[in-house]
C-alpha cells in the first residue's frame, strides 16, 4: 500500500466521499466575472474538460475551462478509479465503425483500448501528479457462461503481443490472489491501473493552469452563443471563443434541442470501510483492482491508506435516493465474509451518463461548437482518449472524430420524461438474462 492520506473533513462543496476526503490540494478557482478571449472555451471541469484543456493547450492553444462547481466535482472525481482496457459500446461501436474503417475496424478499437492508459500514465509522469496511481487487475468469473468472455479476452491480448500482461487464473488461482471463494476463475491483467480519480482529474487541471489555461469554478453557463464568434454565458461573464466545447457529460442541460434525450443519468453507489490494516493485505495482497463479468457488476480495489473502496448496482431511474451502505454490505461480506460487519467511513453516489447504445457520443453543434459525452460507466480512460480525438479534430486532424461522429444514436422522444424509465425496463431486461445465463 501506499502511504495514508490524511483525512479532510471541511469539503463541503463536494460529495461526502472518501475521495473529497483526502484530496492532496483542494482547488479555488475564481468564478468567472467579465469578459475573456481565448481559442477554445471548454464547459465542464470533469475529466473530458481537463484532459482537452491539457491536449489543446499542449498544441500552443489558450483555454478556459468553465465549471458550475468545483472541478473534479462529478462523476470524474466520484467513481470507482479502474483504468481498463474494457469499453463500453464495443460490439456497436465495431459494428457501426466497420462502414468508415473497413478491415481496419478491430485495430482501431484495440488501440483505443490503452490509449487512455498511455495518455494517463505519461501525464501523471510528465507533470508529477499525486493520485496513487498503480497497476494490477482482475476481471473475475462467477459462473460458467463468464469463462467465455475470459477466454476470449486473454486469447486476443496473447495474440496482439500482450502475453507478459495477462494470466487466465483457474479458482485456486484467484483464490491465491484474493481472499474469496466467489469466482470461478479471473483474469489477471498487469496493463490495467486504478487510481485517486479525483487527485487525478485536480491534477491535470493545475497541469492545464501551467500551460497558460484560464479556469473558474461556481461558474454555471446559461447560454452557449453560437455564429461565426461563438461564445459561453454565466451569469457574471462572458468567454468569447474561436471554439466552443461542450463537456459536461450527463450533468448539464444546455443545447436541449439537439442533445435531449441521448443520454441518462443512473446513479452508482460506493463505500469505503475503515481502515483495515493489514487484513486488506491479507484479502487482497497484491493490491489488485476488481470487477466481475456481470451486465451489472460488483467492483473494488484497495485505498492508498488500506480501506476497501466498493461500488456495486445502479439505480437507472435518474434518481438519487439510495441507502448505499445498506445496499452494497451484503455484497462485500458475501464477497470478503472476514468483513462482516466492518465499518463504513464513507458512502457516496456517482451520476454516470448512459447512452442507449454505449458509444461515446461526439458531435457538432455548429461549426464552431463541439460536443462530447457518454462513457456509460467506462469514463476514467475513454475521457482521456476523447480529450485526445477532440484536440485533434479542433486543430484540424479530424479522422479519429470523424469515425465517432458518424455513428448513429437512438434518441428517445421527451427523453427527459421516458429515458430513465425506458432505460430501467432495459437494464432490468439485460439482468433477467443474466440470471438465465
Amino acid at each position: 500500500m501506499n502511504a495514508a492520506h490524511p483525512l479532510n473533513t471541511a469539503a463541503p462543496e463536494r460529495s461526502l466521499s472518501y475521495y473529497a476526503a483526502t484530496i492532496q490540494r483542494e482547488t479555488d478557482y475564481p468564478p468567472l466575472e467579465g469578459e475573456q478571449n481565448v481559442d477554445v472555451a471548454i464547459i465542464g471541469g470533469g475529466f473530458t474538460g481537463v484532459a482537452s484543456a491539457v491536449e489543446l493547450a499542449e498544441r500552443g492553444l489558450k483555454v478556459a475551462i468553465v465549471e458550475t462547481n468545483k472541478i473534479g466535482w462529478g462523476a470524474s472525481g466520484r467513481n470507482g478509479g479502474q483504468i481498463t482496457g474494457s469499453l463500453s459500446g464495443d460490439a456497436a461501436m465495431r459494428k457501426q465503425m466497420r462502414a468508415t474503417l473497413g478491415n481496419d475496424v478491430d485495430d482501431f478499437i484495440w488501440h483505443l483500448r490503452w490509449r487512455g492508459h498511455e495518455i494517463i500514465e505519461s501525464r501523471v509522469q510528465k507533470y508529477g501528479i499525486a493520485c496513487d496511481l498503480k497497476h494490477g487487475h482482475l476481471h473475475a468469473a462467477m459462473k460458467p457462461a463468464h469463462l467465455h468472455e475470459l477466454q476470449e479476452s486473454f486469447d486476443e491480448a496473447q495474440r496482439r503481443g500482450m502475453s507478459a500482461s495477462v494470466e487466465l487464473l483457474d479458482r485456486a488461482g484467484v483464490k491465491a490472489h484474493l481472499d474469496t471463494d466467489l469466482y470461478l476463475a479471473g483474469l489477471k491483467n498487469t496493463r490495467n491501473m486504478h487510481v485517486h480519480p479525483l487527485n487525478l482529474c485536480i491534477g491535470e487541471a493545475r497541469a492545464a493552469e501551467s500551460l497558460g489555461a484560464l479556469i473558474y469554478e461556481h461558474s454555471e453557463v446559461l447560454d452557449i452563443a453560437h455564429g461565426a464568434k461563438p461564445a459561453v454565458v454565466t451569469s457574471r461573464g462572458r468567454i468569447n471563443a474561436k471554439q466552443v466545447l461542450l463537456a459536461g457529460d450527463v450533468y448539464h442541460k444546455l443545447e436541449k434541442n439537439q442533445l435531449d434525450g441521448k443520454i441518462f443519468p443512473a446513479m452508482g453507489g460506493i463505500i469505503t470501510t475503515e481502515p483495515l490494516g493489514e487484513l486488506a493485505r491479507e484479502i487482497n495482497p497484491q493490491d489488485l483492482a476488481v470487477y466481475d463479468c456481470r451486465f451489472v457488476l460488483d467492483y473494488y480495489r484497495m485505498t492508498a491508506d488500506g480501506r476497501l473502496l466498493f461500488g456495486g448496482g445502479a439505480n437507472y431511474s435518474g434518481r438519487d435516493s439510495r441507502d448505499v451502505a445498506a445496499e452494497l454490505r451484503p455484497c462485500i461480506e458475501r464477497t470478503f465474509p472476514r468483513l462482516k460487519g466492518v465499518k463504513i467511513d464513507f458512502e457516496w453516489t456517482c451520476a454516470m451518463g448512459i447512452v442507449v447504445n454505449r458509444i461515446p457520443q461526439l458531435g457538432k453543434l455548429s461549426d464552431n461548437v463541439w460536443y462530447c459525452q457518454g462513457y456509460s460507466g467506462h469514463g476514467v480512460a475513454t475521457s482521456h482518449i476523447m480529450g485526445e480525438i477532440l484536440a485533434e479534430a479542433i486543430t484540424g486532424t479530424l479522422g479519429q472524430f470523424d469515425t465517432f461522429a458518424a455513428c448513429r444514436h437512438i434518441r428517445v422522444p421527451m427523453g427527459h420524461l421516458i429515458g430513465n424509465p425506458l432505460l430501467a425496463a432495459g437494464m432490468w431486461y439485460y439482468q433477467m438474462l443474466e440470471q438465465l445465463r
